[in-house]
């Protein structure tokens, strides 16, 4: 393969940290009749479309006197939907939408279309909020530092009793925070406790794909999930967080490869998890240990439910799995949907409503078993069976990039359609210019490039494109650049296995602001100094956590000796809400780099 390799210093370019000013009108509208405008400036665009879960892609026309794209769709009912633009043939968010959809492949953000009859059992309602805890865990069985979600009702910190857990994991090519800012699991949670719905539990988030951190040795392992779900992430839960620790208060669900993996992993450990839940998921017939002896696996089972819509693509599949589990004597319950486009996260939400007040209730899961749920439905016959074909037509091979090789940084952009494409990032100087390889993907090796962590994004025909391809993107304001982690950067995660990480807290203030805190402990019980980061008016809360590493800075500072333990707490905008120690900026810094050498100093100063 040819490469156009490029040598780089670390002179860095300085990134706009305000966001333009402009008279463009909001990039989704949601009107009195339920239909939604979209709209959207492009100046250097031929073609414009926007691809939405509840209507599918359609083809926008821009506005000869104002230059805006836009188009009406629906109506659509209240939900939460996926949506893009696509831009001459490449898919790229809504600038305007700080909220997106996190996801190893494909870049959306959402459309949050509120209730028209009261609030929607996923909306930010007026109850007690309980916080998520972003958790880094060192996993023996994935030689390297993993991450997880880990949900705690408002109840936790007032008290010292010990709950239940749910373990709950996304679908393929999802990452570990899909159930948190898609699935919004956190808000019905609080919903339903606050009702005296559900009861209270610790709800964790893995990350199902442990695959694409892990190293070489490990990938030798096998079923490397499994392993690390029971032998690294569960351990670590059950030793950081009050948590009872028995089969009776276990469940374990999932949306599509993650229920299948729940399934698994909730089966064939019945000592562990006895509430086992499943949403649009794979399914597996080959545990003729667990398929062969109902009575025994029956007497193991609180609740078995299962959920799936009519119109998903893994309907025939599920459905042939139900009937198995009849033939079998297998007890369970089931839930039908029709009309919410099929295998979707608007699924995975109701779902997941539906299954969380029957969980570590005996008599509501007892009821519903008893019940049965919903009678199975005949097929029609025109039911697309799940073959290897359908997978890669839903999720198609992708190019890789970034990848790192012999010293080498490696990006790649498949733009068809494109005329020019170029690479702008924090570590030029200037963008540069990419290459079409020989397979039609536009290509460019960096060499030189000094460790440490950078924002970059494509330039195709004018147009700025974040890497499809790079899970990692910068949770700023507008348009959202890919993040770039130079091996043996400072303050990597991986560098030091033996540093124990403080959680970073999401929390929620008394307006419905959310907020981050990341609180070690003093070692002594003294009263620890508080340091505020704000995030200024591009990036967003999480920025300084997701791009500069501030947790990372901090655990790693106070393992070595450099600074004494002290409290980071985050908040959007350029304003704190309460005094500190010291205040940090970001729109001070013109790049994240300096951010994080000005965190570095003022921590060992303080």
């Amino acid at each position: 393969m040819k490469r156009l390799t490029f040598l780089v210093s670390a002179v860095l370019i300085a990134a706009c940290t305000q966001c333009p000013v402009n008279d463009d009108p909001a990039s989704t509208v949601v009107n009195s009749d339920g239909t939604v405008t979209f709209n959207y400036r492009n100046d250097n665009a031929e073609s414009v479309q926007v691809d939405v879960q509840f209507a599918g892609r359609h083809t926008m026309q821009k506005d000869s006197l104002s230059g805006i794209w836009t188009i009406t769709l629906g109506p659509a009912v209240p939900d939460i939907y996926p949506y893009c633009f696509v831009v001459d043939g490449i898919s790229i968010m809504d600038p305007q939408c700080e909220q997106y959809f996190p996801n190893e492949g494909f870049k959306n953000s959402l459309l949050d279309i509120p209730g028209t009859n009261g609030p929607l059992v996923h909306s930010l309602q007026d109850v007690p909020h309980g916080k998520v805890d972003y958790v880094s865990y060192y996993s023996s069985t994935l030689d390297c530092y993993d991450t997880a979600l880990i949900y705690t009702p408002a109840s936790y910190d007032q008290g010292d009793r010990s709950y239940p857990v749910f373990y709950l994991i996304s679908g393929t090519t999802d990452t570990e925070e899909v159930y948190y800012k898609v699935g919004k699991m956190n808000l019905i949670a609080d919903n339903l406790i606050a009702g005296g719905k559900a009861e209270e539990m610790i709800i964790v988030l893995p990350y199902g794909n442990p695959s694409k951190i892990m190293t070489k040795r490990a990938m030798m392992m096998g079923d490397f999930f499994s392993r690390d779900l029971a032998e690294d992430l569960m351990p670590y839960v059950e030793a950081n967080y009050r948590t009872i620790n028995d089969a009776k208060h276990r469940a374990i669900g999932g949306f599509s490869r993650g229920g299948n993996q729940a399934l698994s992993n909730g089966l064939l450990n019945l000592d562990k998890f006895s509430y086992l839940c499943s949403y649009s998921s794979f399914t597996s017939t080959s545990l003729p240990e667990v398929y062969d002896n109902a009575d025994e696996t029956n007497s193991k089972i609180i609740l078995f439910w299962l959920g799936i819509g009519v119109d998903d693509m893994l309907y025939r599949t599920s459905h042939d799995y139900i009937e198995f589990l009849d033939k079998k004597g297998i007890n369970h319950t089931l839930e039908f949907t029709e009309g919410k486009f099929g295998h979707t996260w608007m699924n995975a939400r109701y779902f997941l409503d539906k299954t969380m007040p029957l969980l570590f209730n005996r008599q509501a899961s007892a009821e519903a078993m008893a019940d049965g749920g919903m009678a199975l439905p005949e097929l029609k016959g025109d039911e697309e069976p799940f073959t290897p074909g359908v997978m890669a037509r839903m999720f198609p091979r992708q190019v890789v990039s970034p990848e790192f090789a012999d010293s080498a940084v490696i990006f790649r952009l498949r733009a068809d359609q494109a005329q020019e494409v170029k690479l702008e990032g924090e570590m030029l100087s200037e963008p540069l210019e990419m290459q079409k390889n020989e397979y039609g993907v536009w290509e460019i090796s960096l060499t030189g490039l000094a460790p440490d962590v950078y924002c970059y994004n494509f330039v195709v025909d004018g147009t700025r494109v974040m890497d499809p391809t790079n899970m990692y993107l910068a949770p700023e304001i507008g348009f959202k650049r890919s993040i770039l982690e130079i091996p043996g950067a400072p303050y990597s995660l991986n560098d030091v296995s033996s540093v124990k990480y403080s959680p970073v807290q999401i929390r929620y203030m008394s307006d419905g602001t959310q907020y981050s805190v990341v609180e070690p402990a003093s070692g002594d019980g003294t009263k620890l100094k508080t340091v505020v980061l704000l995030s200024g008016e591009k990036a967003g809360l999480q920025a300084w956590q997701q791009v500069a590493h501030a947790q990372q800075i901090l655990d790693q500072m106070i393992a070595a000796g450099k600074c004494k333990p002290c409290i980071l707490k985050m908040y959007s905008g350029n304003k704190s809400p309460e005094k500190a120690d010291a205040t940090l900026n970001a729109c001070r810094y013109s790049t994240w780099a300096e951010a994080r050498k000005a965190l570095e100093k003022t921590l060992a100063d303080l």
